[in-house]
């Protein structure tokens, strides 16, 4: 019998991989923090592109201190969280991207922006999924009927993440529908920064 060749660990990797987005952040980044049109920058997002709202929330959401920057500490557990956290903290980290004027609710005017970011983003591919027939009206129109428990015109972060673990459409839409894992990931195959 042979015997079996070490290989890494997945915490290895991870380290290495860190590394490495250390070593790439900082270069573009010398000051260790990332403004907005860096962060469009680092993921090769046209300012003026469909992906630019979306790309803006998202940066929004990681800059856990509101200092309109990121640093390497929040992009990193920003990454995590995307990658590897559980179901409740990606749902809250969705609602923070959705919660744009960040007071604690989401209005339909907030959430209308997001689904009209997603499908913007999504123009062009085909899924075969039947919320694609509906309207971005339609959709928020949906979203509140079936999470605003208190019909006061507002969804409270535990209103929208029990409505999103009740309904599977409710939580794909929710989740941003746009995996932003996927999207951190085709983002970074296009930009030649990461």
């Amino acid at each position: 019998m042979g015997q079996a060749q070490p290989t890494e660990t997945s915490e290895e990797i991870d380290i290495i991989a860190i590394q490495d987005m250390y070593r790439k952040f900082v270069s573009e980044c010398p000051s260790g923090r990332l403004f907005l049109h860096e962060f469009r920058r680092f993921f090769g997002v046209d300012p003026t592109g469909e992906a630019s709202d979306y790309a803006e929330n998202m940066f929004r959401a990681f800059d856990n201190n509101e200092d309109n920057t990121i640093d390497f500490l929040e992009f990193v557990a920003a990454l995590n969280l995307v990658f590897r956290g559980s179901l409740d903290h990606k749902l809250r980290w969705s609602f923070k991207v959705y919660d744009k004027d960040n007071n604690g609710s989401i209005d339909r005017k907030e959430l209308r922006s997001i689904i009209d970011s997603i499908y913007r983003l999504k123009r062009g591919q085909t899924t075969g999924a039947a919320d694609e027939r509906l309207t971005v009206d339609e959709v928020v129109d949906r979203i509140f009927q079936a999470v605003d428990r208190d019909g006061d015109g507002h969804i409270s972060m535990d209103e929208f993440i029990m409505g999103a673990k009740q309904d599977p459409w409710l939580l794909n839409m929710l989740k941003l529908d746009m995996n932003p894992a996927r999207w951190i990931i085709e983002q970074r195959r296009k930009s030649a920064h990461f």
